[in-house]
């Protein structure tokens, strides 16, 4: 009991992350996955990936402003299951929709800009999850950080891959792109000594 008190945000995070799957999965095993359940998938692994992206990234934003510390725990599981979607997004695009066929797949990428940039945005992610261990920490040191940041160039490239991939309702991916600018924004210097100014401000009060 005393574990689940002290891990109960990390027990959630995962929780929460894995539904998706599992949801999918049971849509799958009912035959609930509609008329299309290729693209179903595609969209829904999508989704999921970019979601979880995000949330990784508020993780420091979020400490910046409440000062709870338990969150920043949660950007590294949160990015690796934004990867784990990205990838199952990705094996779908190549092998539920294209058998493994790498005439078309090819052919998909050079004619189909939306498909260039995702899957830049994929590649760029997999050095990141590979390093994502303390082994890696210690190894890279303050290179790590450097790398690392790469994890916004890979937001924005799936941003764009999400914009560009939807044919009609262009709401959603205005949205991602609106938040995505809002952290950015919240990585910039002046802006962070400002939170810190103001909780500063809050503490003494």
């Amino acid at each position: 009991m005393q574990k689940l008190k002290a891990h109960w945000l990390q027990i959630l995070t995962h929780v929460g992350a894995l539904l998706p799957l599992v949801i999918l999965a049971w849509d799958y095993a009912q035959n609930q996955l509609t008329a299309n359940p290729i693209r179903e998938i595609t969209i829904r692994t999508g989704r999921s990936a970019i979601v979880l992206l995000l949330l990784s990234l508020a993780c420091t934003p979020i400490y910046s402003l409440s000062g709870f510390q338990p969150v920043r725990r949660l950007r590294r599981p949160l990015g690796l299951y934004a990867f784990l979607y990205a990838g199952l997004h990705g094996l779908t695009f190549v092998g539920l929709d294209y058998g493994f066929d790498l005439v078309l797949i090819g052919q998909e990428l050079l004619q189909k800009r939306f498909v260039q940039v995702g899957v830049l945005a994929f590649l760029i992610l997999v050095p990141l999850a590979i390093t994502s261990t303390r082994g890696w920490v210690a190894r890279l040191g303050k290179n790590w950080k450097r790398l690392h940041r790469l994890v916004y160039l890979a937001a924005l490239l799936a941003g764009v891959h999400f914009l560009w991939a939807v044919k009609a309702n262009v709401r959603v991916p205005l949205l991602y792109g609106a938040a995505l600018a809002v952290l950015l924004v919240a990585r910039i210097p002046a802006v962070q000594n400002a939170v810190r100014g103001w909780r500063g401000g809050l503490r003494r009060d």
